[in-house]
């Protein structure tokens, strides 16, 4: 009778696959919930954001939490920011903006962390996931600082990758700051030379 080898039976099977967590995977699937039902939320009342201007710096702020929790679809936030810096301060306008403007980019963060593979395999998302787990966070802050339309594929990235969320936070504020430092200022001083004309 022969004996059976050692270890034949761990090097025939297949590798097991880890067991994920039931709440991690409810939390995941909540997460895109959350991002669907404020796109579409977003979405639904698109036609008013205008209206939030009105309300000084704190509608400034939801302006641009407003249109930076939308992924992948414009809302006028950086053009708000632009002109209202001619009617307050525009320090005080960068700054409730890219206070706004990060928290928005959560949407992006939990789409991401929620694992949905809505824009995987796509040339760009990869050059920024690969951007993003290179250099990490001051890669973050620097596509934050720039105006660019692809930032929510930034927060997508930073969710896949599973940074935590404060990290996320710590280094997209300072990067939409500066951003919305130049936005606004630009918009004051173009202001008052359009009406010194």
């Amino acid at each position: 009778m022969d004996k059976p080898v050692e270890g034949a039976d761990e090097r025939s099977a297949p590798p097991a696959k880890p067991k994920q967590a039931w709440h991690t995977t409810v939390l995941r699937i909540l997460a895109l919930m959350v991002v669907i039902g404020i796109t579409v939320g977003i979405y639904l009342i698109r036609g008013r954001v205008q209206e939030f201007a009105a309300f000084g710096y704190p509608g400034i702020f939801l302006i641009v939490l407003i249109s930076y929790a939308t992924i992948l679809m414009p809302v006028p936030g950086m053009s708000v920011v632009f002109s209202m810096s001619g009617v307050f301060h525009p320090l005080g306008v960068a700054l409730a903006a890219a206070t706004g403007g990060a928290l928005g980019e959560i949407s992006g963060y939990l789409a991401g962390y929620s694992g949905s593979a809505i824009i995987e395999n796509w040339k760009k998302y990869d050059k920024i996931t690969a951007q993003v787990r290179k250099y990490g966070g001051p890669a973050i802050l620097i596509l934050a600082a720039l105006p660019n339309p692809f930032f929510d594929l930034v927060g997508v990235a930073a969710g896949v990758l599973k940074m935590p969320l404060w990290k996320f936070l710590l280094w997209c504020w300072p990067g939409q700051l500066i951003k919305m430092l130049y936005v606004a200022y630009a918009g004051y001083y173009s202001i008052d030379w359009l009406f010194g004309l």
